[in-house]
């Protein structure tokens, strides 16, 4: 179903940029100002200046900073700072990393993939599903990106079901006795390690199966939306129908479902406009949640916050649960979804979901209009959206359990997608290991 195909990876040569750790960088949509001035300025040949540029005063539709990223990656390749391999591969990479947000001692864990280009699929064709909606402001700029470009600098994240986990231990043995082509820790302390695969055997044998299985975007939606409007468009200005072409593929990192090193984080909601008073507001959940005061005094909040965390993760995977946090109201609320509104078996997966059932019963009460759901805040880490109620940033925070991978392999099979801001995947890929320079 999907058609994997192995591509000359362009990668940065150590012998020209030094430490690779210094020229790669976090995802695009993770990047705020700080730290995209310190990828700025802590090497001239770091992706950021291709991935993420700055604006400039007096910036023209043909001076600008897409048209800037454009020359800095002819520059680069021209100088040597980056290559583009000579054989056709698939590049398996893994990352040591500790969960976020995890208590210390924590062990460690190991995510497992590989990247390729795929070839692009409309949506509705079964073979690459999405499961989120995506917003229109991303996918311009990206597309801006990717026309003055053509190369795609972040990989697009994408899972299928391997129970025997066949195609990785294939790419296991192929680079058993191989150095990774990449191996330091990143800023978080993870370690990054990166092979490539190119015995012919191997490729095919992988190729053969991923063509037998479906694919489910985690992670880069807006991208790979982004590509098909811009395989759409090249095939408008071509005119005549064409051979295949490298902008009918996408560059992309593959995941199994199986795979225990992928963490799903759960994305907390936080409101910033004006709720009503406690009591009214338990009022209105009364008919539709049990709800549950764990009431707390300055010295005991942390105590009592951290059961009020740990219930609402043990509970909360038998039965719908939410946690409630309100501005000046020393208490923590638990509130469980009553049987007679909970979703029936012939739901669909989407509405069987806990951020759905979050918003048809607690965000359209408390945040009715566009505007109020727009002014929210997301947060992955419970204490934070935790501390920001408590010092005022937000007037009440909703917390969530993680959803699962397979209510993502579910929704996405239905042909449904899931509320903005449903799922976090975790670990994130740096940008700027491998890319896939279509033309150049």
């Amino acid at each position: 179903m999907a058609h994997i195909i192995p591509f000359h990876g362009t990668l940065y040569n150590p012998a020209t940029v030094g430490d690779v750790r210094k020229v790669v960088a976090p995802p695009y949509d993770i990047i705020d100002s700080t730290l995209q001035k310190t990828l700025h300025d802590r090497h001239p040949n770091n992706v950021i200046r291709l991935e993420l540029g700055y604006e400039q005063a007096g910036d023209t539709p043909a001076s600008n900073k897409y048209t800037r990223a454009a020359a800095a990656l002819t520059d680069w390749l021209k100088s040597g700072a980056l290559r583009k391999d000579s054989q056709p591969a698939v590049y398996y990479h893994t990352i040591e990393y500790r969960p976020p947000y995890s208590s210390p001692g924590t062990p460690t864990k190991v995510f497992k993939g590989f990247l390729s280009t795929v070839e692009l699929e409309e949506f509705g064709s079964g073979k690459i599903y999405p499961h989120e909606n995506t917003r229109a402001a991303a996918k311009t700029d990206r597309f801006n990106l990717l026309e003055a470009c053509r190369a795609n600098f972040s990989a697009i994240i994408s899972l299928y079901s391997d129970p025997q986990n066949e195609v990785l231990t294939l790419l296991e043995q192929s680079i058993a006795a191989e150095k990774p082509r990449i191996d330091f820790q990143d800023d978080e302390g993870f370690r990054q390690q990166l092979w490539s695969v190119t015995d012919a055997n191997v490729l095919a044998k992988v190729v053969q199966i991923m063509n037998t299985k479906q694919l489910f975007i985690a992670d880069g939606h807006h991208r790979y939306e982004t590509a098909l409007n811009y395989r759409k468009s090249r095939r408008q200005q071509a005119g005549a129908a064409t051979s295949p072409q490298p902008y009918d593929n996408v560059l992309m990192l593959f995941a199994s479902l199986e795979d225990k090193g992928l963490t799903v984080l759960p994305t907390h909601r936080v409101l910033t406009t004006p709720v009503p008073a406690p009591k009214d507001l338990l009022g209105k959940f009364d008919p539709v949640f049990e709800v549950t005061a764990l009431p707390f005094q300055a010295g005991t909040e942390s105590q009592v916050r951290a059961q009020f965390i740990e219930r609402l993760r043990s509970q909360g995977q038998s039965v719908p649960m939410f946690g409630l946090a309100l501005k000046n109201d020393s208490n923590y609320y638990l509130l469980t979804l009553r049987e007679s509104h909970r979703p029936t078996a012939s739901a669909s997966p989407r509405d069987r979901l806990d951020v759905s059932l979050l918003q048809q019963h607690v965000i359209a009460t408390l945040c009715p209009s566009q505007q109020e759901q727009e002014a929210m805040l997301y947060s992955k880490d419970d204490h934070e959206a935790l501390n920001w109620v408590r010092q005022g940033k937000g007037t009440a925070a909703l917390l969530l359990n993680p959803t699962k991978v397979a209510e993502v392999k579910a929704v996405a099979s239905a042909g449904e997608r899931m509320p903005h801001k449903s799922t976090y995947f975790f670990p994130k890929p740096l940008t700027g290991l491998v890319m896939n320079v279509m033309e150049g």
